[in-house]
């Protein structure tokens, strides 16, 4: 009898594990059964809640269930990830928020309430568009080349703005210049808006813009543009060219967004949510939307899209380290 109650005490725990993993394999087929949450750790308005409120659209008759955008401001965005990254890992919760932001914040802040790397899940990364590096028309510098030149000639005399310390278009600069040498200060701003308007009043002599901030100022040349990243021209500014061809390999950043969920969450949710999102993405109005912004599609695997994560993870840790940047 002993025996009997010794092999069944055994067993109860396996017996527990199958049944849960048919109960969550049974809820993913059955998935989604209720509305879907969204977060989107910015305020309304921007970048990431137009991008958010495009795809919750797309998805909604894909999934047959509503999704609901839940913009979770504060803390720098901190508040948002946390809340997706302690929410119940059933497919109920989204997180959309911009790559460079979510591993930057990971390696600027050591006391975040979540691990980037542990606690959320890449679906996909949507979509993803280039920085364009400008100056104010003042500045006697045609290409990056120009200003290098000029960096180096005048070391204390050349600054740059950004939407603030932390920012991707700011950890850009500061791997450019671990890359290049350009001597140049960094002026940081509570938001683009304030710098841009700094920058064609000629108070901020360069800027790395997303280019679709940048583009209506160089077109009326009220600023210059020098360089774009990315791995091809942009068909917005086709004639200006790319890090690579100017010589500056790995020089290939790019602003872009995607989606995440809590880790946990059964593999087979992961792949429907992968497999809508990347059908909403080909739906000709976003192609029109996104590509009228200058942003190439992405839409990749959740494996291609941890792998890049956990690259972006790695480098922003280095940079970081490299040039003793601390948050504000």
């Amino acid at each position: 009898m002993q025996r009997m109650h010794f092999v069944r005490a055994l067993q109860y725990p396996t017996l527990c594990v199958a049944a849960s993993l048919v109960a969550a394999s049974a809820c993913a087929q059955g998935y989604p059964l209720k509305p879907i949450r969204l977060i989107v750790p910015l305020a309304p308005g921007g970048p990431s809640d137009l991008l958010a409120r495009t795809m919750a659209q797309q998805l909604t008759p894909a999934l047959g269930q509503p999704i609901v955008v839940d913009n979770r401001t504060g803390a720098g965005g901190t508040i948002g990830v946390d809340a997706a990254a302690k929410a119940p890992p059933d497919g109920y919760t989204l997180l959309l928020i911009a790559s460079s932001t979510y591993t930057i914040t990971a390696n600027l802040y050591p006391k975040l309430p979540y691990d980037a790397r542990r606690d959320l899940t890449p679906v996909s990364i949507l979509a993803a568009g280039p920085y364009m590096m400008t100056v104010h028309p003042s500045l006697p510098a045609k290409t990056f080349k120009d200003l290098l030149a000029l960096s180096k000639a005048h070391p204390r005399d050349l600054n740059y703005g950004s939407g603030g310390t932390g920012t991707g278009p700011q950890m850009s600069m500061e791997l450019l210049k671990l890359k290049t040498g350009l001597s140049i200060t960094h002026i940081p701003y509570k938001g683009t808006g304030p710098m841009l308007i700094d920058h064609m009043a000629g108070h901020i002599q360069v800027s790395l813009l997303n280019l679709i901030a940048a583009l209506p100022q160089v077109e009326t040349k009220r600023l210059r543009a020098l360089i774009v990243t990315g791995v091809k021209r942009s068909n917005k500014l086709p004639e200006v060219p790319t890090f690579e061809e100017s010589g500056i390999a790995g020089f290939d950043d790019i602003s872009g967004h995607m989606i995440l969920v809590p880790a946990g969450t059964p593999k087979d949710i992961i792949a429907r949510l992968n497999r809508e999102l990347v059908k909403a993405l080909r739906a000709p109005e976003v192609v029109a939307r996104l590509e009228n912004e200058g942003a190439e599609i992405i839409g990749n695997t959740p494996e291609e899209a941890a792998a890049i994560v956990r690259a972006d993870l790695d480098k922003w840790a280095d940079v970081i380290k490299r040039s003793g940047i601390k948050p504000d």
